[in-house]
């Protein structure tokens, strides 16, 4: 196998890797939103039938890599490696959510960016030989965010324009070497960015610098235009955020305006669900890229999709400390087959 390295950090898949099946979990506010007739599994109880709002997000993951792996018509036991996340301390979510599924897991933190890196390297895994199918899934739910991020619910706090709101969602996908409807064909990790946001109410200034660079630095590696992608997705940067992400680009020398669209500004209706500049957690790419980005790919509606799932990497003690947000995004590339 000869290199798959391409520009300053992508990689180019040479070997073809595949998405077999996907699966979105949602709650209430999300099926009520403009993509609920897509969704694969609906909730009307936010709690999923438990007792906290940890048990109810470890639940979707259950539920979505279960759906995921009998969309790609293979028993979960068929998988080799996992790769998984969640917001909460210690991978709470993915910890327990996972234990019955019996497999090698990789937990991982990218924040709400999660859902891209875990497919990154559930691709790499693929890609490199080292299985023939893994699995990435993620999570996010708006109770269990805001209690451990913000103040629980009970105590209820105005929430600022500049706010988006945690999705209650899971997403699962299962990555093969064949027989597949959507290929990943090369992916651009991201790094650390921090312009010095403190601000944790508007998550969308802290996301879109790292947005702009793993963007910028996509379409450098890969020797493109941004009108080689019919889209440029970030995951959850918002009203805010996405105005941001436009004039850095811009600043950068390339105009992804026609191109661009954003999960969190898609999932939720601004009109008659009052979230304020959007969606954001790692539920809330994971959920749209399966029910509204894959369908489009698989169709053919869309070539050619560059995927970027952007995450705030910060903690309730590095923020009640007076740091900084940093932000990271991933970038991963998604091509009809």
């Amino acid at each position: 196998m000869g290199s798959q390295i391409v520009g300053k950090q992508s990689i180019a898949f040479q070997s073809a890797v595949y998405i077999a099946g996907s699966a979105s979990v949602v709650g209430p506010k999300e099926a009520a939103g403009p993509l609920g007739e897509w969704f694969d599994i609906k909730e009307e109880d936010p709690l999923f039938g438990k007792e906290t709002w940890e048990q109810a997000e470890s639940e979707m993951q259950n539920l979505a890599l279960q759906k995921a792996a009998e969309k790609a018509k293979l028993e979960i036991s068929e998988l080799r490696f996992l790769f998984g996340g969640d917001l909460l301390a210690q991978l709470t979510a993915t910890s327990f959510g996972n234990v019955e599924a019996k497999l090698p897991l990789f937990g991982l933190y990218g924040a709400c960016s999660t859902c891209a890196e875990s497919l990154t390297l559930a691709a790499m895994s693929v890609a490199g030989g080292f299985a023939e199918h893994a699995a990435a899934v993620t999570s996010s739910h708006f109770g269990s965010a805001e209690k451990e991020f913000r103040f629980p619910l009970g105590y209820g706090s105005q929430r600022p324009l500049a706010a988006t709101w945690t999705v209650t969602g899971s997403g699962a996908f299962v990555l093969g070497n064949r027989n597949g409807y959507v290929r990943v064909s090369g992916v651009t990790p991201g790094k650390i960015v921090d312009m010095g946001v403190r601000d944790n109410m508007n998550m969308g200034a802290c996301m879109a610098p790292a947005a702009c660079d793993t963007i910028c630095q996509n379409l450098l590696d890969f020797e493109r235009e941004p009108q080689e992608y019919d889209r440029i997705i970030t995951g959850d940067l918002g009203t805010v955020g996405k105005e941001i992400l436009l004039q850095l680009i811009k600043d950068r020398g390339f105009d992804i305006e026609e191109e661009h669209m954003d999960c969190g500004i898609e999932i939720y209706n601004p009109e008659t669900q009052d979230t304020h500049a959007g969606g954001s957690g790692c539920g809330c790419a994971a959920v749209t890229l399966s029910a509204l980005i894959l369908p489009k790919l698989r169709k053919g509606t869309w070539k050619r999709v560059l995927f970027v799932p952007t995450g705030a990497l910060l903690s309730k003690v590095s923020f009640n400390e007076g740091q900084t947000i940093p932000g990271i995004a991933h970038a991963v590339v998604l091509e009809h087959v």
